[in-house]
């Protein structure tokens, strides 16, 4: 059976054309289901494609048009005896005779598809549109629709193939698994493809039971949740299934071994767990077996060496353990081997060696060990090698002479010492090279810069000299990252003629002078980190506002005058701490609209605190510290409403705090919206850390895991007033620092409500009163320095408030006392408790009273009575009356 795109003909010579088309394909037996698809190489579309884009990267499939020109020109047309005319019309008569009560698709079939459409519009929002569905209408045979296929050579014309990929442009819009119920109606399908539509919900299990002639099945990225449905493992004629990027969980059944006939089994980027089933060595005739990026654990099943046909084994980060098979090589038909990012160990099976059709190994970042073999070099069908990031070492001493020609090499952190090997030169296709962190030295050699390699990593390295000129006159260099090596000189005047270059990574070296002018000219550099050099200057490239640069470091140089602002719009991370930058914060910086982090710390800025800074409403992260800003955080500081992080440390800010701070969404709930440049990226991309007081110390926070962190840090200016009591309202704070400041007032007992806090830094002010005993709630408080302030009363107890013992957190107040200083209060101070106690205490003090107080009248009364004590007594005057009232009252 032959599925493809349906092109149309039009005439009656093209009509019989189909005819002979159908006529030959009757001979093909309906239950032999195998079929060649051609693939495309799939991708995600962007929302700005245009239909025919689409349509060109959509899966193609061979159709009808390659058919009706293989079978023009045959025999059945060049039969000698009966005239070509004469035969036409024969078969046109047994064309009309035999199909024409049959002309178009069952009518329950094209109602299910009207169905689908209709449920599909009633989803749409208005910022949607459908795609593809145009021509599906109730006054055309569904045949001739788009992305529907029929059976031509069955008398009912059944619908065989529906090819519904991308249907909804753009996102968002919310599209559950009900909507396919009108499908499973549809019970000749043997293609479908739902992929690409952010489908959400369960896949309903029971539905595509009534699909039982599916051979191809593809759901790639949706949204569906849940287990892996075990109806799926009945349809015994699929040969092709991918479930890859959705939101499956759970363990893989093990009647996953039932689909013997499968050839592709697809199901990366998921939640799936557990030990990979034994079963899957049933599946005999699998090809492609890619399981990335779940949570698989356990070793690999002695069972999967029965796959003889097996062409891809993609393992790729996950958590799959103990050895590698040392079989493994058995697998002759392995093209594909990915087993990066686990818990392997052992060494590199020797067997690998007897995979002659071997093109990619990865195996980096596992624990492997053991030398690096020289026979993975004489392996000559291996195009992609990566060792990188195991505990692999490399035998310096042995001469490698590749009979292999590469296009990918990995030997990251493998124990490479002296020059670059010379060797690597004699790999003309080379196209990515990684040799970082390793102890590589000498100068950067020249045939390197000429082999034109699209991507050349050698960061920690200790390679020392400047840059050949020759380097940046490539047309292919995409990714240059040489940090943390010795490096000097300038950086070549000819850099900006390297165009295609989208990573330059140059920080922690010792370059100097000025950055050319001509790197403004890549257009598509996106990542620019020039830090911890000796760069110098105050004039700096003046960008295209539409260039794609996002990321810009250019912190700890020696960089003066003005804070420069001739950057890309597009512009989301600016770094330039460290530096000798004045003056004052230029108004140009509303101009990057995507800024997410304004790093300016340890300059000379000046000033007051602008207050057009509330306009960046994009700012997640912003670092002013250490600079000499003069003035009052203004209140409309709350309009930034992304800000999870604020540092103005060590200025000479004055005034009041506003309590506005207590606004700042983005500290009150933390949400994971920090942008990753690096998820664009095949490999580890290391931001420099986020340079911050945290608890007592200077710390780096890592750029990978700031979404985790909300901070305020308004330590070391002249601040004054009361501390606002708003400030607890920051839910999502892990670090609140407000210290060596003038305030003055008692602590607010709101801040006990700051349930994510972990640092809490009030020393050196005026503050007084005592310490709340809501601080006692705040379970995850690890640190608390109160010293140097007027509190008095005891100090809280419960909690965390009971492993905060250190004496020099509550050094130099007036009066506290308590245990965490072996301090011992007067006996008039009551153990101060939480509040929540307090209350609950109250309530039964009030309720006991108002229960127990009849009760215990009417049995005084009663008691009285029968012991005679209750006799009439002369009334009290008036005067004694009202003494007893008093003392009751009292």
């Amino acid at each position: 059976m032959f599925f493809g795109y349906r092109r149309r003909f039009h005439g009656p010579l093209n009509l019989i054309h189909g005819l002979q088309v159908s006529i030959n394909l009757m001979a093909i037996t309906f239950e032999d289901h195998s079929f060649s698809l051609l693939f495309r190489r799939r991708r995600i579309p962007s929302q700005d494609d245009s239909k025919m884009e689409r349509n060109r990267n959509r899966t193609r499939l061979t159709g009808w048009f390659g058919y009706l020109q293989r079978f023009q020109g045959t025999e059945c047309t060049q039969r000698k005896g009966i005239p070509t005319m004469a035969k036409l019309s024969l078969l046109l008569g047994y064309f009309i005779f035999f199909f024409s009560a049959s002309w178009g698709c069952p009518d329950d079939q094209k109602q299910a598809l009207l169905q689908l459409k209709s449920s599909l519009f009633s989803n749409l929002s208005s910022d949607s549109s459908m795609s593809g569905l145009e021509t599906w209408n109730s006054t055309s045979d569904c045949c001739h629709w788009d992305r529907v296929i029929c059976n031509s050579r069955s008398t009912s014309k059944p619908v065989i193939a529906l090819h519904l990929d991308s249907i909804v442009n753009p996102l968002p819009m919310v599209v559950t698994s009900t909507v396919l119920m009108p499908l499973f109606r549809i019970r000749s399908l043997m293609l479908l493809d739902i992929s690409y539509n952010y489908i959400q919900g369960e896949i309903p299990g029971n539905g595509f039971a009534n699909l039982s002639k599916l051979v191809h099945l593809d759901m790639w990225l949706n949204s569906f949740r849940g287990s892996f449905p075990p109806q799926l493992f009945q349809l015994r004629y699929l040969q092709y299934l991918d479930l890859s990027n959705n939101l499956l969980n759970g363990a893989l059944s093990p009647k996953v071994g039932s689909l013997q006939n499968l050839k592709t089994l697809k199901l990366e980027e998921n939640f799936l767990a557990g030990n990979i089933p034994k079963e899957i060595g049933n599946l005999t005739k699998l090809q492609q077996l890619s399981l990335r990026s779940n949570q698989f654990s356990g070793a690999i099943p002695y069972s999967i060496l029965y796959l003889k046909d097996l062409e891809v084994l993609d393992l790729t980060n996950n958590s799959v353990s103990m050895e590698i098979p040392l079989e493994i090589g058995n697998l002759s038909n392995i093209s594909t081997l990915a087993l990066s990012k686990n818990k392997f160990t052992g060494g590199i099976p020797s067997s690998i060696q007897n995979l002659s059709k071997l093109e990619t190994l990865r195996l980096e970042n596992n624990m492997l060990s053991g030398e690096i073999p020289s026979w993975l070099f004489d392996i000559k069908a291996l195009k992609n090698l990566f060792l990188g990031g195991n505990n692999l070492n490399w035998n310096n001493n042995v001469k490698i002479a590749p009979k292999c020609m590469l296009s990918q090499l990995s030997l990251r952190s493998c124990g490479l010492a002296g020059k670059i090997p010379g060797w690597i030169s004699t790999q003309k296709r080379l196209d990515f090279l990684d040799l970082s962190d390793n102890n590589l030295e000498g100068t950067f050699p020249r045939w390197l810069a000429e082999m034109e390699v699209g991507s050349i990593i050698l960061s920690d390295n200790k390679l020392t000299g400047s840059l050949p000129p020759r380097l940046f006159q490539s047309l292919n260099l995409s990714i240059l990252a040489l940090s943390r090596n010795n490096f000097s000189g300038e950086l070549p005047k000819n850099i900006g003629d390297a165009t295609e270059i989208m990573i330059l990574m140059l920080a922690g070296n010792n370059f100097s002078g000025p950055i050319p002018t001509s790197i403004s000219k890549i257009y598509r550099l996106l990542l620019l980190d020039l830090s911890s050099n000796r760069f110098s200057g105050n004039t700096f490239p003046i960008f295209d506002p539409d260039a794609l640069l996002a990321y810009i470091d250019f912190s700890s140089n020696d960089f003066s005058g003005e804070i420069p602002v001739t950057f890309s719009q597009e512009t989301k991370i600016l770094a330039l701490g460290n530096n000798k930058f004045s003056g004052s914060l230029p108004r140009n910086l509303t101009n990057l609209r995507q800024l997410e982090h304004l790093d300016l710390h340890d300059n000379k800025i000046n000033h007051e605190f602008p207050k057009f800074l509330s306009q960046i409403s994009t700012l997640q992260v912003l670092n002013l510290r250490n600079n000499t800003l003069q003035g009052s955080i203004p209140d409309t500081i709350s309009n930034l409403t992304n800000l999870q992080i604020l540092d103005v440390s060590s200025n000479n800010l004055s005034g009041s705090i506003t309590a506005e701070l207590g606004n700042l969404v983005g500290m009150i709930e933390t949400p994971n919206t920090f942008s990753s440049i690096s998820d664009m990226f095949t490999f580890s991309i290391e931001f420099n850390d986020l340079i911050v007081n945290w608890k007592k110390s200077i710390r780096g926070l890592s750029s990978h895991s700031l979404d985790i962190y909300s901070l305020l840090d308004l330590s070391k200016n002249h601040l004054s007033g009361e501390i606002p009591a708003s400030l607890g309202d920051l839910r999502g704070l892990k670090l609140l620092n407000i210290s060596y400041n003038r305030l003055s007032g008692q602590i607010p007992a709101s801040l006990g409500d700051l349930d994510s806090l972990e640092s809490l830094d009030l020393s050196h002010n005026k503050l007084s009163g005592p310490i709340p005993r809501t601080l006692a709630k705040l379970q995850e408080l690890t640190t608390l320095d109160v010293s140097n302030n007027k509190l008095v009363g005891q100090i809280p107890e419960g909690g965390q408030m009971n492993t905060m013992n250190d004496p020099n957190y509550y050094a130099n107040n007036s009066g506290l006392c308590g245990m965490q200083i072996q301090v011992p209060c007067p006996k008039e101070l009551s153990p101060p408790e939480l509040q929540e106690a307090e209350t609950k205490e109250s309530w039964f003090s009030w309720e006991g009273a108002a229960i127990g107080f009849p009760l215990g009248l009417f049995s005084s009364i009663t008691i009285l009575f029968l012991t005679g004590y209750f006799i009439r007594a002369p009334p009290p005057n008036r005067y004694s009356l009202r003494i007893r009232q008093r003392r009751q009252r009292v």
